[in-house]
């Protein structure tokens, strides 16, 4: 089923709201924000000062992005005409359960009803729903902030349609990003647990003494991130296997890797040592601002993402 999306309700105005808001609007749509917030007119016009020039440098044209985004009173209103919904709630599947059963009850039949849970599966709180209802609504999981990380996780529920899980990845393609349909659910999906693998070995190795976190951030950009982001951990490990590839690397390094794979640690969830670590990671990072911190993260990957860019058109 061909779909046409021009308006777009975003439910939810944090940090991810926001970003999807102004990658909606930077693609032409209608963007309505509805959010309990009292500062979410402020909110949202700081968000489009702040990721137009982010959107201009990735090709888009801004002028006129904020007549685009229109404040709704609340999430009836927010929803009216929308052919696709974004919501960006708190993490709670109560809360999913109530606002999904006034989404469907709100927007209009053909509307998509898209979710940015990062670890909630769709099915947990679409249980109540009426089938023609549960059909339409799945996981569409962002990277912060989705304005700029392409990859978006499309996870459809038990009852999702497969005509629902092809119009989410067609919309997310219409605006820039990379849609991965995930074909079984699992708490967290798939870049989370990935992310989450990493990040407990990272607090294990600085419990342990073994580096400080900015060290061990330094081994991260300096080797493994600057491969990830260019081959990913399988291409990566086909790679290093040289000309016989991934059975190569399988058959003359495995044993070793099994070794030190089930020697990976357990971090402590001890309070004290879990103090140690927030001071640790203050004294590397703390002196800077969030502000600061997050414009220099975003000017990276958008040299990342531009280069990446120049070295796929020359390929083609």
């Amino acid at each position: 089923m061909n779909r046409t999306f021009r308006t777009a309700a975003v439910i939810g105005a944090g940090t991810i709201g926001l970003s999807w808001t102004a990658l909606f609007a930077a693609h032409g749509l209608t963007v309505r924000v509805s959010d309990p917030r009292e500062d979410l007119a402020e909110a949202v016009n700081e968000a489009l000062e702040q990721y137009a020039p982010h959107l201009a440098a990735r090709g888009l044209d801004v002028t006129g992005l904020a007549d685009r985004v229109h404040i709704a009173a609340d999430v009836t209103e927010a929803v009216r005409d929308a052919d696709v919904v974004q919501e960006n709630g708190p993490e709670r599947v109560d809360f999913k359960k109530d606002l999904f059963a006034a989404l469907a009850r709100e927007a209009p039949a053909h509307a998509l009803l898209l979710s940015s849970s990062s670890a909630i599966p769709s099915t947990a709180f679409t249980g109540e729903l009426a089938d023609q209802d549960a059909a339409r609504v799945l996981i569409g999981h962002p990277f912060n902030p989705p304005h700029l990380v392409p990859l978006v996780e499309v996870v459809p529920g038990e009852r999702t349609g497969e005509d629902a899980v092809a119009a989410a990845s067609a919309f997310y393609t219409s605006v820039g990003r990379t849609p991965v349909v995930e074909r079984k659910e699992i708490a967290g999906f798939v870049g989370n647990r990935l992310q989450n693998a990493l990040s407990r070995e990272a607090v294990y190795l600085v419990e342990q003494g073994v580096v400080t976190p900015e060290d061990l951030d330094k081994v991260m950009t300096n080797s493994l991130g600057l491969r990830w982001a260019t081959v990913g951990p399988f291409l990566g490990s086909h790679l290093g296997g040289g000309p016989g590839g991934y059975r190569h690397l399988v058959e003359h390094i495995g044993a070793s890797m099994k070794q030190t794979g089930a020697g990976l640690g357990t971090p402590s969830q001890n309070a004290e040592q879990q103090e140690r670590l927030i001071e640790a990671v203050e004294k590397a990072y703390g002196s800077s601002a969030y502000s600061e911190l997050t414009e220099t993260r975003d000017r990276r990957q958008l040299a990342v993402l531009s280069a990446l860019d120049s070295t796929e058109k020359e390929e083609n």
